[in-house]
């Protein structure tokens, strides 16, 4: 309830202040049509505006519409009690005409604060904004085109605010030139454009967090006093400025300020403090800002920090954080998918495992609870290569598998974020999930399902085997070396050492007990002269392991399954990670171990229960229509070109549990 108090607050000032880019859309919508929509939408708020104007001023113009909003903030429990539409009526809301300028007035609770706050008024639109126990970073404002002094004063009553809250504020003061931002074309679509008007961000990106602790299987576990360590795990691609600046075409819907990396850092990094993760796996993080910024700032917050760069010339990559007060490290294993000479694995791709052991209080011994492995990586986007996609998933199963079995051949939990650039049900969703891919003639591009080239003449196709036996992965999607048998003396030979056989002197003789026959059996043959001469054999310097390939089959045994469902049956809408051109996908996931259920396998689908590692929470996720309303990813208040993901779990201490029954 606390972060839905959080979330709310910070944007109501991010809804409400002046932008760009919505003004710029009031005047470009002056002099041509509106979708009906819209139009109706607009008139509707118009109509709602003039009913609180004085009877001596006339309506508003279309365009030129602005609010004063005096409003007494709702602390603690009085706004959780209350509904979003209850809050967004509750303010008192007083239309302007012939005003360019948002003015917010927000009053002083009936009880001092802590501190009142410095008069506003008289700050530099660009401040850096100090709070009494926040993170060591600023707020930035984007720089405005000109500066008015005098045009609007905002009430000093207000103590105690948000920093966002009071770094926006500072910009209120900006003159706004109406610029009709571009607009994405995309065929069969209309414009991707924000609604003409001030957009509530506090209500359309609101994210409910799911408690999945009340189910009946976890009371049931409950009940039995079955004692839970438990951490949050978030994933994240945040969108590597280096991509952004590379891809504006991408980005073409966004105002060019919140853009800006001064801009962003701020915004992710109170995110991922709000919502404070013990353990945060970032995709997409550039190696500059990184060590700079994220990495000493992450120290500051408690987290101990691993990074791995993109082969190659890319200057993005991946890292896994945790928190050292509640995770020790035991391992950790970076991966590169480059392989020289492979064209299957010829991408500069890269992933990181580690294997954490959790920290009980004190007088508990580390025994009592199973090692955590944690797994990230950022695969392949080429659409078209998702037979690239599948070799880069074997390697790395196949060093989860190395990290997380036990010696009893068992497997501690694992979690595995990502960006998979697949969607859900695709054939390498499948594959992870149900543990087993059949792909042998299927097209590569189908193995994402990111688009449809089924139009295309001569579509690349998976053959088997997908990937060589040199690079030392069997199709369980292990490492060679590390499943064989003790007691296997199978080796694979190389050809050229084989063929020194062909015409051996051995090859020549006539064998002691081959039955006599005369004219067939009876003679030893002469050596034909076309034959080489005999020369010493020579032993293979390096044999090979041998291990079977299956036909066009892929497997592992890890168990995998997904932290969200993929669908939010109140909407009755898919949910969406990533707003690409601005459709809606979902391309991240939080994989997590669990049991299969017996016989639970419906139309192919495997059925699971958790096990030791229990899923107790989600942060929910958005649907495509939802994120459309805000203007889609990025925007003013989300940072990156996808959405987070937060899940809470419980690993069970299993020592108590056994002393308790």
């Amino acid at each position: 309830m606390r972060d839905a108090f959080f979330t709310c607050r910070k944007n109501v000032l991010l809804a409400k202040s002046t932008s760009t880019q919505v003004e710029g859309i009031f005047a470009a919508t002056r002099g041509r049509s509106v979708p009906e929509e819209q139009e109706a939408l607009l008139q509707q708020w118009l109509e709602e505006g003039a009913g609180n104007l004085p009877a001596s001023e006339s309506a508003p113009a279309v365009g030129r519409v602005s609010a004063t909003l005096t409003s007494d903030w709702l602390e603690g429990s009085e706004l959780l009690m209350t509904s979003l539409s209850d809050l967004n009526s509750a303010p008192e809301v007083t239309w302007c005409a012939g005003q360019q300028l948002t003015e917010l007035h927000p009053l002083a609770s009936s009880e001092p604060q802590d501190h009142a706050v410095a008069e506003l008024a008289k700050l530099p639109a660009e401040e850096t904004v100090a709070v009494v126990g926040s993170a060591p970073w600023a707020a930035v404002m984007p720089q405005m085109d000109h500066q008015i002094v005098g045009c609007a004063t905002v009430d000093v009553e207000g103590q105690n605010e948000d920093p966002a809250v009071l770094a926006w504020s500072l910009g209120r003061d900006a003159e706004i030139v109406p610029v009709e931002p571009p607009a994405w074309t995309i065929q069969d679509m209309e414009q991707f454009q924000p609604l003409p008007t001030e957009v509530p961000y506090h209500e359309i990106l609101w994210r409910d967090w799911e408690d999945l602790s009340v189910q009946p299987y976890v009371l049931e576990q409950v009940s039995r006093n079955v004692p839970l360590f438990e951490f949050r795990v978030m994933s994240y691609n945040i969108l590597a400025q280096d991509l952004v600046e590379q891809g504006l075409d991408l980005y073409l819907h966004c105002h060019p300020d919140i853009l800006n990396w001064n801009y962003r850092l701020p915004n992710l990094l109170q995110e991922i403090q709000h919502w404070d993760p013990d353990v945060l796996c970032l995709q997409e993080v550039q190696e500059n800002h990184y060590w700079e910024q994220l990495e000493p700032t992450f120290r500051m917050m408690g987290f101990a920090c691993f990074y791995k760069r993109r082969t190659g010339r890319k200057t993005d990559g991946c890292a896994v954080c945790y928190k050292h007060s509640k995770f020790q490290l035991i391992n950790v294993s970076p991966i590169e998918y480059f392989q020289p000479g492979l064209d299957i694995l010829n991408r500069d791709n890269v992933g990181l495992v580690l294997l954490l052991q959790p920290l009980l209080p004190e007088g508990l011994d580390l025994k009592m609870v199973s090692p955590l492995c944690v797994a990230n990586t950022h695969v392949l986007y080429n659409p078209r290569r998702g037979d690239v996609k599948l070799a880069q998933m074997a390697l790395l199963l196949a060093e989860i598998d190395k990290i997380a079995k036990t010696t009893e051949g068992s497997y501690c939990p694992v979690i595995l974020c990502g960006d998979l650039n697949s969607v859900p049900d695709s054939p390498l969703y499948k594959f992870i999930r149900n543990g087993q891919l059949s792909y042998h003639g299927m097209p590569a591009w189908k193995v994402s399902g990111q688009e449809d080239f089924s139009q295309q003449l001569h579509p690349r196709k998976l053959l088997a085997p997908l990937w060589p036996s040199s690079l030392g992965v069997t199709d369980n999607c292990q490492y060679a070396s590390l499943c064989l048998s003790k007691k296997s003396d199978r080796r694979k030979y190389s050809r050229d050492f084989l063929l020194q056989f062909h015409f051996c002197d051995v090859a020549c003789e006539r064998p002691p007990q081959l039955i006599l026959l005369e004219g067939v059996t009876d003679a030893k043959p002469d050596r034909p002269a076309h034959w080489p001469k005999h020369a010493a054999v020579v032993n293979d310097p390096d044999p090979q392991p041998f291990f079977p390939r299956s036909s066009g089959v892929i497997q592992h045994g890890l168990n995998l399954t997904s932290v969200y469902s993929h669908f939010l049956p109140q909407r009755g809408r898919p949910e969406v990670t990533t707003m690409p051109m601005g459709l809606g996908a979902t391309v991240d996931y939080i994989f997590y171990s669990a049991e299969p259920v017996e016989n639970g396998n419906r139309a192919g689908r495997r059925l699971y229960q958790d096990g030791a590692l229990k899923l107790l929470g989600r942060l929910s996720l958005l649907s495509e229509d939802v994120l459309l309303m805000a203007n889609g990813l990025p925007n003013p208040f989300c940072s990156s070109d996808h959405l987070c993901l937060l899940a809470s779990f419980g690993l069970e201490i299993s020592s108590l549990r056994e002393e308790l029954k």
